[in-house]
């Protein structure tokens, strides 16, 4: 795909949604990693169900550790491995104080020392939290950069350094929620809607589906 290509699929998906912001419900940086945190093997919807009643309790790293693994675990124990996420949870929590006065830090090298914290999750929330120009590759994303040839890549770090690499600066920071939104809601993974996707004629996917 030449890069005229790119910038054109980049320039509609930002004139379709000049604005994207993740589904997950935050209103903190702390939320937000928390949010993120209980996201994997979980649906968005079950994480915003979650977090609704459990921040309306417990929003601070304080007061996450007051509330306890066992009571954090009622909260979320309808998300996939809640409790290997609480234990983590709390863990993050007790680092949080110890070693960046209650504040979730804005460095990769911080967060991934974070319990439960992986590159991907350090990504989002460096982009969403901090503004940070990061692109964290998710099964939809790496499903769209490949399928669309946009940047292919064998696994996930190999889609992340291509698409920092070919992703024009001007998109950089809103490329990740345009691509999870596009995969998660058009590009989908059995049945693309590809009729009504609006870079369908610049997508190379060969098995485009016609209704």
């Amino acid at each position: 795909m030449n890069p005229a290509i790119r910038h054109e699929i980049y320039a509609r998906l930002r004139a379709a949604n000049p604005a994207p912001r993740t589904e997950l419900v935050h209103h903190s940086p702390f939320e937000l990693l928390v949010a993120v945190v209980l996201s994997a093997q979980a649906t968005d919807r079950s994480v915003n169900l979650a977090t609704r009643t459990l921040y309306a309790v417990a929003n601070t790293p304080r007061s996450f550790i007051a509330l306890g693994r066992r009571g954090l675990e009622r909260h979320i124990r309808r998300i996939g491995l809640y409790r290997t996420k609480a234990k983590n949870l709390i863990a993050t929590c007790r680092v949080l104080l110890e070693r960046h006065g209650g504040e979730v830090p804005s460095t990769r090298e911080d967060l991934e020392r974070l319990p439960g914290v992986g590159r991907k999750t350090a990504n989002v929330v460096l982009n969403t939290a901090f503004g940070e120009p990061t692109i964290a590759v998710d099964t939809h994303i790496f499903r769209v950069a490949n399928r669309t040839g946009l940047a292919p890549g064998k696994d996930v770090r190999a889609v992340e350094e291509r698409l920092l690499k070919v992703t024009p600066e001007e998109f950089r920071r809103n490329a990740h929620h345009w691509l999870i939104l596009h995969g998660r809601y058009v590009c989908k993974a059995r049945k693309p809607e590809c009729p009504k996707c609006l870079i369908r004629d610049l997508c190379e996917y060969r098995r485009k589906t016609r209704v």
